[in-house]
């Protein structure tokens, strides 16, 4: 699964969906990011962290949101201190129980099999605003400061690690994957706008997106969240103008287009309820 390894950082890829997991440890800190997404992935990770923790250091998981693929390691890591937006921490019962359910539905569909309770994260540390630090090991060896990032769901946590430069981006700025916008597309706009906000603030020499490849080109990060803004800009127009053409050129070329079109189409109807409700109307009643 070892994607890159450089010092400190160590990145994992998931055979599903190009997923990132992220482990960076230090003289007396591992912090573990988004375990997933198979039984012997995530077990994995594990073991890779459980080695680099050896000698007392101490273990923290950071979930970047709560989608079902992001949380599905957490019982995999019953003594490690866990990170995440307060949005994550303060869903509802209900909310929670359904994201449980989909972890379950997605171990039934392919028989599969883990060695730890399916449970929702328990969280030690939330986090309720931008510019929010936290530091990691008994020497402060990591500081974390977080940027909160909804638009892709509502829960969504940017993560600057320093002094490693790190950008944690969670499911945005993907080299793969075009905007995916479960929640908000105004808050997704306003999330990718924080990549300025940060790279203003922190040396970033690294940004991890949570699906794709990370890049230490600035350039790079810059042409990711042009394209994403061009994506949302354009999707807008398309769903005013109902033009369907202009809407389904939008992903001409992309990678993997038959499952990618299912997320195209449900940009397109979260755009069409957002229209809807800017104009005050609802979808059309049937006959």
């Amino acid at each position: 699964m070892i994607k890159m390894r450089k010092g400190a950082l160590t990145i994992f890829e998931s055979a599903l969906y190009k997923t990132t997991s992220t482990v960076i440890q230090t003289a007396d800190a591992v912090l573990i990011v988004d375990p997933c997404w198979l039984p012997g992935e995530v077990e994995e990770i594990r073991r890779y962290a459980d080695e680099a923790a050896e000698g007392g250091r101490r273990k923290y998981v950071l979930f970047t949101h709560s989608d079902f693929d992001h949380i599905i390691g957490y019982g995999a890591f019953p003594d490690a201190e866990v990170i995440a937006s307060a949005a994550l921490a303060g869903k509802s019962d209900e909310a929670k129980a359904a994201i449980i359910e989909q972890i379950l539905a997605f171990d039934d569909d392919y028989y599969l099999e883990r060695n730890y309770k399916i449970s929702y994260p328990d969280v030690t540390h939330a986090i309720a605003h931008d510019g929010q630090q936290l530091t990691l090991g008994a020497s402060g060896s990591l500081r974390l400061t977080f940027y909160l990032s909804p638009g892709h769901n509502d829960d969504g946590l940017f993560t600057v690690v320093e002094p490693l430069g790190l950008l944690v981006a969670g499911d945005y700025w993907s080299d793969i994957e075009f905007p995916y916008i479960y929640h908000s597309s105004t808050l997704y706009e306003s999330a990718v706008a924080k990549l300025d906000t940060m790279l203003d603030a922190h040396e970033i020499v690294r940004l991890i997106p949570g699906h794709g490849a990370s890049t230490t080109d600035k350039a790079e990060m810059k042409r990711r969240q042009t394209a994403d803004v061009a994506y949302i800009s354009a999707m807008r127009a398309g769903v005013r103008a109902n033009d369907q053409q202009a809407i389904d050129a939008l992903i001409e070329g992309c990678r993997f287009p038959r499952n990618m079109r299912k997320f195209h189409r449900a940009n397109q109807t979260l755009f069409e309820r957002e229209l809807n409700e800017e104009l005050g109307t609802g979808p059309a009643e049937e006959v």
